[in-house]
């Protein structure tokens, strides 16, 4: 919702929604700045920054300040939302640039008022003299009440949609689109790539219980190694009842199932229990009866 409030006809209101857009992608931007630099040292020992971090962080907002606010007029957050600061003081109804003091101020509210708030709570946190401990609560106040204007500010904005920061109010910047606004174009291909592949994948979700895995599994194995195409040494290796016809080791608790070929008891209980049409891998026989191997019986005897 755009500001009703203007003080020119030059001057190209800013949506609420953008200039806190704006703000959080300042934040994000810090915070991808910290990270980076704080990666580069991984290899030292750890806390070699805890003594300095927030004289870094300054410096870092520092320089973000100089390439942005200093030379373009916007955040970064801000150029790329297309907006970028106005002077408000300014009596002209044309759009004026902020002027230096403006700038300079803004760094000192910004980037020195946060380090400010974290360093003089490092210095008088271990110090237990009355005067200190004075000074520190004076801290604490002016940081609370300086708060408290700004969650004021802050409702004034939702009401009015200028000047979202207590900075921004008290140094007269606010924020312009840098161009008119053209009608926004809604595309729908990507909800309906969306909604596609949702359907396409509640789809799979319904089919797959439905499908025997276990069973077109064997079939295929069935297809791909029938039993003309066994070579003599695994005739032989089953034979002799060294290979299960299922896990290819050998075999465990050895049972048939009627065929020339033996099974572990676990694997062919645990197919035949999941699937009661369970066919043998290497001959394609149904199970008619699970009995366990004797030992002494030949294989003549079990093929008949």
């Amino acid at each position: 919702m755009a500001s009703s409030t203007g003080s020119g006809k030059g001057v190209n209101p800013v949506l609420r929604i953008s200039q806190l857009d704006a703000l959080e992608l300042n934040k994000a931007l810090e915070q991808l700045v910290w990270s980076q630099f704080t990666s580069c040292f991984h290899g030292f020992k750890p806390g070699v920054l805890a003594h300095f971090e927030p004289e870094v962080k300054a410096f870092l907002c520092l320089i973000l300040w100089r390439f942005t606010v200093y030379s373009k007029n916007a955040t970064v957050g801000q150029a790329i939302l297309n907006i970028q600061y106005k002077n408000n003081l300014s009596q002209t109804e044309k759009y004026q640039p902020l002027s230096k003091h403006q700038k300079l101020w803004y760094l000192i509210f910004t980037v020195g008022g946060r380090w400010l708030e974290e360093r003089c709570y490092d210095l008088f946190s271990n110090r237990q003299q009355q005067s200190f401990c004075k000074i520190k609560s004076y801290i604490s106040f002016g940081s609370g009440l300086l708060k408290l204007c700004g969650l004021v500010n802050f409702l004034i904005f939702l009401r009015k949609g200028t000047f979202a920061t207590l900075t921004e109010r008290i140094l007269g910047i606010r924020s312009v689109f840098c161009k008119p606004q053209s009608v926004r174009q809604v595309g729908f291909e990507y909800m309906n790539r969306e909604l596609l592949w949702h359907g396409f994948a509640e789809f799979l979700i319904y089919l797959l219980p439905l499908i025997n895995v276990q069973k077109l599994k064997l079939k295929i194995s069935s297809w791909c190694l029938p039993i003309a195409g066994l070579s003599n040494s695994e005739n032989t290796l089953a034979a002799h009842c060294r290979e299960c016809s299922l896990c290819g080791e050998w075999p465990t608790m050895p049972h048939t199932i009627g065929c020339p070929h033996v099974f572990c008891y676990y694997c062919i209980k645990s197919n035949f229990l999941f699937d009661m049409y369970f066919t043998c891998p290497k001959c394609g026989s149904e199970v008619h009866s699970l009995q366990p191997l004797k030992y002494k019986i030949e294989m003549t005897e079990l093929r008949v």
